[in-house]
C-alpha cells in the first residue's frame, strides 16, 4: 500500500510513496504523532536529481527489515530540500555542526520537537570505509533515546543553541560608508584562489561559481581592471570545452568531479543554467566573443525545449541516472558514433575528444579538444566548412540520442528558480532581439503572475500539475522581482515593473529583521525551531543578497528611498566579510558593485515599433554591457506608471533619451549619437 506520501505534488517525494517505510511528509500530523508516541524523528532529505538520493532508498528504504526497523522505532519523515528550504537550511546548519560537513541525502534524527541531535548524509547498508551500516545508526540511535534519554536532550540543545546563533545574520550594522576597497579585496582573493592550470576556483569536485564570475566581470566594468576579466574568460571557455556542458543538446551538468571540468555529476539544475545563461550572454557583450553567444543561446535553447511546461512555467530538475546508470544517456562508444557518422565519424572524434577506449569508464564524455581552425588546415578545408560538418555531425548524434531513454524530470515549477531563468530569457531576447525568448520570457512571467501570485500579494512557492502549494520565501520574491524587471526592460509592458514593486514591498513588510537585513521566512510562515536567515549564496543566490539587488534597482526606477535605504544597511551590515569570502558572498558583491557604481537611469519616450530613432538609442543603452543601469520606456500616450518617466514626453515630435543619476538629469537627447557621449561621459565622471 502507497504511504502517506501519495497525497504529495513533489515528484521526489512521490519516488517514495511505494517504499515500506511509513513515510510521513513534514507536517503537524507526524510532529504530533511523535510527541504522542514519544518517538524520535528521522528526517531524509534529499531532491529528485540527487544520485546519492536513489542509492539509498534502492538499498535502505526499499529493504522490509530496514523499514521495520524504522517504523518501530521513529516517526520517519521525507523532505524534498527544493519545496523546503527552509528545513534544508537549518537541518544542514545541523548536520554540518554535528560531522564537520554536509550533503544529500541529509539524514538527521530528531526529539518530537525537532531539536537535532544526530545526523549524516548517505548511509551505507553495510559498514564501508569507516561508515556505520544505516541499520547500525538506527538501532544505536534507538537505543541512546530509551537509555541514555538525558545525554541525547542535552546534545539537541547544544546542536540547536549552535543553529540559533547560526541564523543571527552576520555583524550588526557598520557605520562605514560603503566602499570600493571591499571589491578590490574579493577580487584579489579570488586571483589568489584561482586555478590558472584549468580555470576556476578549488580542485575536485569543481563548481562553476556562475555569481563569481558575474561579480567579476562587474568588477572589471566598474575598475578596468584586466585580471578580473581574464579569470572570467578563462573560466568561461573552460566550461564551455569540458565535459560540464552537453557538447550536443546544450545546458550545463551540475559540477565536474574532477579539477579540468572534464567528469561531470550529470544531473541539470535550471539554477545553474539560469545563472550560467545569464553570465555567459554578459561575457559576449564585453568580448565579443562568438562561443560565448552560441552557449548562452544553447543554454536556453534547451531550457525551452526540455525544461518548459506548456503553461509557461520551468521545471527544476533533471536526473544524473537514466536505465539505472549515472550519466548514460550523455556516454558514447567510439562505434556509435562510426556507426552513425560514418565518414564524418573522424573529424567529430577527433573534435570532441573521442577516444577507441573510451575517456570514462570505457565510454566517451563528449569535450572540445580541437577547434573548427585547429581541424581547419588538418582538414584542408576553410574553418566555416569544418564547422559546418561539425555541426551536421552533432544533429545527427543528437537525433539519435533522443531515442535513448532519457532520464528522469523533475517537472515542479518553483518560485525563485523560475525568477532565475525568467531574468536570463528576457535579457537574452532584448541583448539578442530574439523574438521565441522574449515570448517564453512573457509567458514564463505570465505564468508566474497567474498561478504563484495569490489575490493579496503573497506568493506560492511551488507548482505542479495545476496545483499551487507552499509559503513563498524571500528567493521566491527577490528572484522573480528580477525576473520580472528584467522582463520589464525586455517589453516596457510597466505591468511588469508594478509586479515586482508591489512583491518587493510585501518583502519588506514581511521578511524584515529590525537589526538588519532580511530572514528567509515570512513573519507568517509556519513556526519552526528557528527563524532561518542564511546570508551566505550558495548555488543559488541568497534571499538577502536578490533582494539588495532588487531594491538597489527598484530605488533607481522609482526614487522611492526606502528601498536604497534598506539595502544599503544591509550592504553595510555585511561588509566586513564580504571582502574575505567572495566565493560565499559573490551575489552580495555584484549589488554592491552596483551601489558603487553610479547606477544612471536611463528614461526613454516613444515608439519603438515605430521610430528607428528610438531603436537606435535602444542599441546604445541595451547592446552593451551596462551593469550599472537602470531603464524605462514610455510610449505616446502611456500613463508614466514607472516613477523616473513622469512628466516626460516627445521633444518636438522626435524619441526622446534623457540620463539621471539619482533622479538628477542631463538635458534630454533626441538622437543615438548624442546619447551615446552622454552616456560615455557618465561613465568617465
Amino acid at each position: 500500500m502507497p504511504n502517506r506520501l501519495a497525497l504529495e505534488t513533489s515528484p521526489y517525494l512521490l519516488q517514495h510513496k511505494d517504499n515500506p517505510v511509513e513515510w510521513y511528509p513534514w507536517g503537524q500530523e507526524a510532529l504530533d504523532r511523535a510527541r504522542a508516541e514519544d518517538k524520535p524523528i528521522f528526517l531524509s532529505i534529499g531532491y529528485a536529481a540527487c544520485h546519492w538520493c536513489h542509492v539509498m532508498e534502492r538499498e535502505s528504504f526499499e529493504d522490509p527489515a530496514t523499514a521495520a526497523i524504522m517504523n518501530a522505532q521513529f516517526v520517519n519523515i521525507k523532505v524534498d530540500r527544493e519545496e523546503r528550504p527552509d528545513l534544508d537550511s537549518i537541518y544542514m546548519q545541523a548536520v554540518v555542526a554535528l560531522t564537520g560537513q554536509g550533503g544529500w541525502p541529509m539524514s538527521v534524527f530528531l526529539t518530537p520537537d525537532g531539536a537535532p541531535f544526530y545526523g549524516g548524509t548517505y548511509y551505507p547498508p553495510r559498514p564501508t570505509q569507516g561508515m556505520p551500516a544505516f541499520r547500525q545508526v538506527l538501532t544505536g540511535i534507538a537505543d541512546a533515546w530509551q537509555t541514555r534519554r538525558a545525554t541525547v536532550l542535552k546534545g539537541a540543545h547544544d546542536v540547536l543553541q549552535h543553529v540559533r546563533q547560526s541564523g543571527v545574520g552576520g555583524p550588526s550594522p557598520a557605520a562605514d560608508e560603503l566602499a570600493l576597497e571591499t571589491l578590490e579585496a574579493a577580487a584579489q582573493g579570488l586571483w589568489r584562489e584561482f586555478d590558472w592550470a584549468h580555470a576556476g576556483w578549488g580542485r575536485a569536485p569543481k563548481f562553476p561559481q556562475p555569481m563569481a564570475i558575474e561579480f567579476l566581470l562587474r568588477y572589471h566594468a566598474l575598475t578596468g581592471e584586466a585580471n578580473p576579466l581574464d579569470m572570467a574568460v578563462k573560466t568561461l571557455g573552460a566550461m564551455a570545452r569540458g565535459g560540464i556542458y552537453d557538447q550536443l543538446g546544450g545546458g550545463f551538468h551540475r559540477y565536474a568531479t574532477d579539477s579540468i571540468w572534464l567528469v561531470p555529476h550529470f544531473e541539470k539544475m535550471l539554477y545553474d543554467n539560469a545563472q550560467l545563461a545569464r553570465v555567459y550572454l554578459h561575457a559576449w557583450q564585453l568580448t565579443g566573443e562568438a562561443e560565448f553567444q552560441r552557449v548562452c543561446v544553447e543554454v536556453l535553447d534547451y531550457a525551452r525545449r526540455e525544461m518548459t511546461d506548456p503553461a509557461g512555467g520551468f521545471y527544476s530538475t533533471q536526473d544524473a541516472d537514466s536505465e539505472g546508470h549515472e550519466g548514460k544517456f550523455f556516454l558514447w562508444t567510439a562505434s556509435e558514433i562510426d556507426t552513425a557518422l560514418g565518414p564524418e565519424a573522424a573529424l567529430f572524434k577527433a573534435a570532441f575528444g573521442v577516444a577507441p577506449g573510451g575517456n570514462f569508464e570505457g565510454l566517451n564524455i563528449l569535450f572540445q579538444a580541437a577547434n573548427a581552425h585547429e581541424l581547419a588546415e588538418r582538414e584542408g578545408q576553410a574553418p566555416a566548412e569544418v564547422s559546418q560538418r561539425l555541426a551536421a555531425a552533432k544533429q545527427k548524434l543528437f537525433a539519435l540520442r533522443e531515442a535513448r531513454i532519457k532520464p528522469a524530470r523533475d517537472d515542479k515549477v518553483l518560485a525563485g528558480w523560475n525568477g532565475l531563468m525568467l531574468a536570463a530569457m528576457a535579457e537574452a531576447a532584448r541583448t539578442l532581439d530574439r523574438e521565441d525568448f522574449r515570448q517564453a520570457a512573457v509567458a514564463n512571467a505570465e505564468f508566474a503572475l497567474r498561478h504563484l501570485r495569490q489575490p493579496d500579494g503573497r506568493l506560492l512557492r511551488s507548482w505542479r500539475a495545476g496545483q499551487a502549494r507552499l509559503n513563498g520565501y524571500l528567493e521566491d520574491y527577490a528572484n522573480l522581482a528580477e525576473g520580472l524587471l528584467a522582463t520589464y526592460e525586455a517589453t516596457f509592458e510597466a505591468s511588469y515593473f508594478t509586479a515586482a514593486r508591489q512583491l518587493m514591498d510585501y518583502a519588506l513588510a514581511h521578511f524584515g529583521d529590525p537589526r538588519g537585513g532580511f530572514f528567509d521566512t515570512s513573519d507568517d510562515h509556519e513556526q519552526l525551531v528557528t527563524r532561518p536567515k542564511d546570508i551566505q549564496d550558495n548555488a543559488t543566490p541568497s534571499g538577502g543578497a536578490m533582494a539588495v539587488t532588487v531594491l538597489l534597482k527598484l530605488a533607481a526606477l522609482s526614487g522611492d528611498r526606502r528601498y536604497s535605504e534598506a539595502a544599503r544597511a544591509a550592504l553595510a551590515s555585511l561588509q566586513p566579510i564580504l571582502g574575505q569570502y567572495p566565493t560565499a558572498f559573490a551575489q552580495w558583491l555584484s549589488a554592491l558593485c552596483f551601489a558603487l557604481g553610479r547606477p544612471r537611469e536611463i528614461a526613454l519616450v516613444g515608439d519603438p515599433q515605430r521610430d528607428p530613432e528610438l531603436r537606435a538609442m535602444l542599441t546604445v543603452v541595451l547592446g552593451p554591457f551596462r551593469p550599472f543601469q537602470v531603464v524605462a520606456l514610455k510610449r505616446p500616450g502611456e500613463p508614466a506608471l514607472v516613477p523616473l518617466l513622469a512628466e516626460r514626453d516627445l521633444i518636438g515630435g522626435r524619441a526622446s533619451a534623457a540620463v539621471c543619476y539619482d533622479f538628477t538629469c542631463r538635458l534630454p537627447v533626441t538622437d543615438a549619437d548624442a546619447l551615446q557621449r552622454q552616456l560615455s561621459e557618465a561613465v568617465s565622471e
